[in-house]
C-alpha cells in the first residue's frame, strides 16, 4: 500500500540511515498496532503514510534552525510531507489528516483519533528502545501515554513489563 511513499521518504532522507530505520521501524509498529485495533482501510491508509512521514521535517529543522525537536518537526513536516505525497500520488484523500498527525505526533494527552494515538504509541515504542529508556520510564509511559490496548501489549512484551 504505501511501497511508492517509502520509497520516496528514503529519497529525501537519502544519506541518513539511522533516520530511515526509525521511520521504518514506527510504520512496522503502527500498521501492527493499526490492525489489531481494527482500523478501518482509510485509517490504515493515513496511518501508515502518517508513520512513513511523521519526522519528515528533521533535516530542514536542522538546516534552517540547527535543531530538530518536537516542535520543529511538527511544524515543518506537514508541509514537506504534502510535497512528497502529491509527488507520490494517491494520497489526496487522507493528505489533510495526515498533515494534522504529523503536526501532533508529539503533543500528548489529545484524543483526536485512534489514527494519532497509535502513531504515538509506535513512535514511543521504537524511541524508548532507540534513546536505551531505563525501564521505569517504559514504565511510566506505558501508564501515562499509552491508551490502545494493542499498544500497551505490545509495549509491554517488547520491554518485558510486568504487571501487577
Amino acid at each position: 500500500m504505501h511501497e511508492k511513499l517509502t520509497e520516496a521518504a528514503i529519497r529525501y532522507d537519502s544519506g541518513d540511515p539511522k533516520r530511515i530505520q526509525h521511520f521504518i521501524k514506527v510504520y512496522s509498529f503502527a500498521m501492527l498496532i493499526g490492525k489489531q485495533e481494527a482500523l478501518s482501510e482509510k485509517e490504515m491508509k493515513t496511518l501508515g503514510a502518517a508513520a512513513i512521514l511523521h519526522d519528515i521535517g528533521i533535516h530542514e529543522g536542522e538546516r534552517l534552525y540547527g535543531r530538530n525537536d518536537g516542535v520543529i518537526q511538527q511544524q515543518l513536516g506537514p508541509d514537506i510531507a504534502q510535497k512528497i505525497m502529491s509527488e507520490t500520488g494517491g494520497y489526496d484523500d487522507v493528505c489533510e489528516r495526515v498533515k494534522y498527525l504529523i503536526a501532533h505526533h508529539h503533543t500528548y494527552g489529545l484524543s483526536e483519533g485512534a489514527d494519532l494515538q497509535i502513531l504515538i504509541e509506535a513512535d514511543f515504542i521504537v524511541n524508548l528502545y532507540e534513546d536505551n529508556a531505563s525501564s521505569d520510564a517504559v514504565k511510566n509511559a506505558y501508564d501515562r501515554v499509552f491508551a490502545t490496548e494493542s499498544g500497551k501489549k505490545l509495549l509491554a512484551n517488547i520491554f518485558g513489563i510486568v504487571k501487577e
